[in-house]
């Protein structure tokens, strides 16, 4: 029973170690730390497959990058980093011109899109988020078109199969999408499998595509993948540009007042 329990605190001081060395350094390879632990490859695996399952990172090829904190329940993503939903929706909101087709994914940070737009903005919104449907309650020039499915409950958002066959007939000019994850080497992600695939599909609805991203997403990852770093058009943040943003992606960085 003594070595079980000393076992135990080996493994519980490992894990700790490993989510310390995780926050400092952005990424955790196997080989090199199973050495320096002096463990096995397979035990530094298993100590990887229990910290996934707790939403503490995310496994990848090799080893493990920081998860998203951002999956937790729409009530309490609501009270996350409001200055900066904030300033990000105003910045968003400067992009929609006059004769817009705008599709807006849905997002606590989009949901204060319609408070930065003015009420003479002509422009047609697309989305599937009813709570993003009902801000633009006062904005009389603007059409507001709800797409419908099956309500996931997560997020609030209709998805399914009617879902992504009505994004599929758009041709929208912008998109504002809404990730949990912008990642070097795994782009932008999602919590979710079938979300990422309808997020897919309306990026491609699209001519461009931005997201508007808090601080805590920024060098994070989920588990599912949307898309590479290039194929997004503008990301906006609070602070500086990412050393590893292609260069073709367009930033624009806010200041916090």
């Amino acid at each position: 029973m003594c070595n079980n329990r000393q076992e135990t605190m080996l493994t519980t001081s490992r894990k700790a170690a490993l989510l310390e060395r995780l926050s400092r350094t952005g990424q955790l390879a196997v080989t090199p730390l199973a050495s320096e632990f002096g463990v096995s490859e397979d035990t530094l695996r298993r100590d990887l497959r229990d910290l996934a399952s707790e939403g503490k990172l995310v496994r990848v090829h090799g080893g493990a990058v920081p998860a998203s904190p951002t999956h937790q329940p729409l009530a309490a993503r609501r009270n996350l980093h409001g200055e900066e939903k904030a300033l990000l929706a105003r910045a968003g909101a400067r992009l929609i011109e006059d004769g817009h087709i705008v599709i807006v994914d849905g997002g606590t940070t989009h949901v204060e899109l319609a408070a930065s737009l003015p009420h003479d903005r002509r422009c047609t919104v697309v989305t599937h988020s009813p709570a993003v449907a009902a801000s633009f309650e006062f904005h009389d020039r603007i059409e507001v078109v709800l797409v419908g499915g099956r309500l996931f409950r997560h997020s609030m958002i209709a998805i399914g199969p009617e879902t992504a066959d009505a994004f599929g007939r758009i041709r929208a000019d912008i998109c504002l999408l809404g990730v949990t994850g912008l990642h070097p080497e795994l782009g932008l992600t999602t919590g979710d499998s079938n979300e990422a695939s309808l997020k897919r599909i309306i990026m491609n609805a699209a001519a461009d595509t931005i997201v508007l991203a808090t601080s805590d997403k920024i060098g994070r990852a989920s588990p599912w993948g949307i898309a590479t770093l290039a194929e997004l058009s503008t990301l906006i943040t609070v602070g500086e540009r990412p050393a590893w943003l292609p260069t073709e992606t367009n930033h624009i960085g806010l200041q916090k007042r």
